[in-house]
């Protein structure tokens, strides 16, 4: 008799990586050491149960001796807790539980213990008797025993295949080390738009969406899916018309891609000719091959904090400025700019704190870390300075609250300077100093910061965050987070008329110079550089491309003068549709 394909299921969250993928399905939980899942064979079902059995008589085992232990250098009853926990396990309905898992799920044994502790441990923390709410502990103490029983040879591996993965969150950390040969596409259960993990999957042109709330429990592995990264779907067994649908769909979408791959060669100059610099963001050095593809003006942000942390082991000073070297030749004769190193936030650290912060987002991150750590400071920026006689180089610093933070960092460079002339080393003394401008207390004195540096680049991430007191990575208050907020443009203008006032030039590196939607407004408020992924070069020069700048000063004249985000965004969304309508049509 022939199987009913399974009824195809739709979530909902939020895209935050443009992109359609359409692959079989990887799924990584949560909680309690969450095990690696994959598919069994109906043959290999009775041995899944002969794992299952042989991990809990391990456990059990365990958990008597060291009742026994306990009960001897003890005078008390602390030993009862393990007797406990081996009663969980003595329940004979778990076991069928599982069993029962292991034959719907097809799937190997200690995800489908997994699966099924999940979902008594949800019902548990739902009753109101506070003391059974605490006995999950004891669950989840049992369940990481159990785990960790299972035959070690026999343990799941990343998968060798591409897939789509299903994970609870993701820090930056796991999105930049996974194999994205393998990766098409990746949707989680937590997460926010604004986040740093959503930031670089833009960036590495990874298709994502996340918030999906209770999915993994909702899903089984290597399910067919589709990730529509456009409209925040995520659609597992889909229907032959839904993939029929996406299969369309991802065509005319590469069709506009390649529509607009015909404009690489041209300058990202307005109709009425002003130029406007179109540079790349990025993280790591292949990164450099797309940048080079997508005819960027150069680097406008290299992010240093990934190639100085992510390693276990120190970066050498040696190893900094091969590495800065390497960037700086393959993006000469263009400007590549690096940022010294800005962990903290929702960023990497630099160290283990010695205890955690109340609120990292207003503690002990960007240049306040370097500034702090001046040995560790100055040998990134001889590194840099060594670096710079290989090409262009600007250097920035971040997070810059003032100018004495400013001045403290160029004296460190001319120290470091020094001892680079001492030791006959060559650096190009005329190198480009930057400020970055991310929190409102710089836009507020950038009159001052502008006659100590060379250029601005404008953080909008950070500057939107702290200038409407909302946390980027928090959901709730995720709705608050507007770009087009009135305070968040005239700090931005406030910024370029100080730059131009001390004849230097402003550029926007954060996530809003992407945001075709309001490139109008950008062009307009006197930005003089936009630095995007290298993914989203082609879509922002066909905008600047297709736009007039006078006509954009005018509208930035009146949007200086709305009182609501609403009204800002409309009023440079329709500037926008009328130029490009294509790029930003529904859906895209």
């Amino acid at each position: 008799m022939a199987t009913q394909p399974p009824e195809e299921r739709i979530f909902h969250g939020s895209p935050v990586s443009r992109g359609i993928a359409f692959g079989p399905l990887h799924i990584s939980g949560r909680g309690f050491s969450a095990p690696d899942v994959y598919a069994i064979s109906e043959a290999a079902i009775p041995l899944e149960k002969k794992r299952l059995e042989a991990a809990f008589e391990l456990t059990r085992e365990q958990l008597s001796e060291l009742k026994e232990r306990i009960d001897d250098i003890s005078d008390g009853d602390e030993g009862l807790v393990f007797e406990a926990h081996g009663m969980v396990l003595a329940d004979p309905s778990l076991q069928r539980k599982v069993e029962q898992a292991i034959d719907e799920r097809k799937q190997n044994a200690e995800f489908c213990f997994y699966a099924t502790m999940q979902t008594f441990l949800e019902g548990m923390r739902r009753i109101s008797d506070p003391y059974l709410r605490e006995r999950t502990i004891d669950i989840e103490d049992v369940s990481q025993r159990v785990l960790r029983n299972f035959q070690a040879d026999l343990d799941a591996v990343l998968p060798d295949h591409q897939h789509l993965l299903v994970a609870h969150d993701l820090t930056p950390s796991d999105a930049a080390s996974m194999d994205r040969s393998k990766l098409l596409g990746f949707v989680t259960e937590a997460g926010s738009v604004n986040s740093h993990t959503a930031i670089l999957a833009r960036a590495l042109g990874i298709p994502a969406i996340v918030g999906l709330g209770k999915v993994i429990l909702e899903t089984t592995a290597l399910a067919p899916a589709i990730l529509d990264g456009y409209s925040g779907k995520f659609i597992v067994y889909p229907s032959e018309t839904t993939t029929a649908y996406y299969q369309a769909l991802a065509a005319k979408k590469e069709k506009a891609r390649e529509d607009l791959d015909k404009l690489r060669d041209q300058e990202s100059t307005t109709v009425d000719g002003h130029h406007i610099t179109l540079s790349a963001n990025i993280e790591f050095i292949h990164e450099l091959d797309l940048v080079r593809e997508n005819r960027a003006e150069g680097v406008g942000l290299f992010r240093t904090e990934f190639y100085l942390l992510e390693s276990r082991e120190k970066r050498s000073e040696a190893d900094q400025t091969a590495a800065y070297t390497q960037l700086v030749q393959q993006t000469r004769p263009n400007l590549a700019i690096i940022r010294t190193l800005d962990s903290g936030g929702d960023k990497l650290s630099t160290e283990p704190l010695t205890e955690v912060e109340p609120n990292p987002f207003l503690g002990w991150r960007g240049i306040r870390v370097s500034l702090d750590r001046p040995q560790f400071f100055k040998e990134q920026l001889r590194s840099i300075l060594r670096a710079s006689v290989h090409g262009k180089v600007g250097m920035m610093f971040p997070f810059i609250s003032g100018l004495t933070e400013v001045r403290a960092c160029k004296a460190l460079v001319k120290e470091c300077m020094a001892e680079l002339e001492e030791e006959g080393s060559d650096f190009d003394p005329d190198l480009q100093i930057g400020a970055m401008i991310e929190i409102p207390s710089a836009a507020l004195v950038a009159d001052e910061l502008a006659k100590e540096v060379d250029f601005f680049s404008i953080g909008t991430n950070d500057l939107i965050q702290y200038t409407l007191a909302v946390d980027r990575i928090n959901n709730n208050v995720a709705k608050l987070y507007r770009s087009s907020h009135p305070a968040v443009i005239r700090l931005i203008k406030m910024t370029t008329d100080a730059a131009k006032r001390a004849g230097i030039w402003t550029g926007i590196c954060g996530e809003l110079a992407a945001d075709l939607h309001l490139t109008p407004l950008l062009v307009g408020l006197g930005v003089d550089e936009l630095s995007v992924g290298p993914r989203e070069l082609p879509g922002v020069r066909k905008a600047l491309l297709s736009l007039d700048f006078e006509s954009c000063k005018k509208l930035a004249d009146e949007a200086l003068t709305l009182p609501t985000s609403a009204e800002v965004f409309q009023l440079s969304r329709e500037a926008a549709l009328a130029a490009y309508g294509e790029l930003i049509e529904e859906g895209s």
